[in-house]
């Protein structure tokens, strides 16, 4: 589920765009499954599920980076300013 690395915690997810509005659903796997409320057109998807989980995590846009997955479903974020502990607290 979790990596954790000298750069930050990798996570999967799965997004699934065009929701009435952005949230998290659960594990699918080793994939986190969020719902955007974007649609997945010049990086609008990407965007919001950073906004997402900034807020989520109540860290900065910055902290977040996407690393893998750009036109995919199915995508690798690294995430910085958080602790492995309070992310398994945020996503249980």
């Amino acid at each position: 589920m979790f990596q954790q690395t000298n750069r930050g915690i990798i996570i999967k997810i799965k997004v699934i765009p065009l929701a009435s509005f952005s949230e998290k659903v659960g594990w699918e796997g080793d994939e986190l499954k969020i719902r955007l409320a974007a649609i997945p057109d010049k990086g609008q998807a990407n965007t919001e599920l950073i906004r997402f989980l900034s807020s989520l995590f109540k860290i900065r846009k910055s902290s977040i980076q996407l690393i893998q997955g750009q036109t995919s479903r199915h995508k690798k974020i690294c995430i910085q300013d958080i602790s492995l502990e309070r992310l398994q607290v945020l996503l249980a």
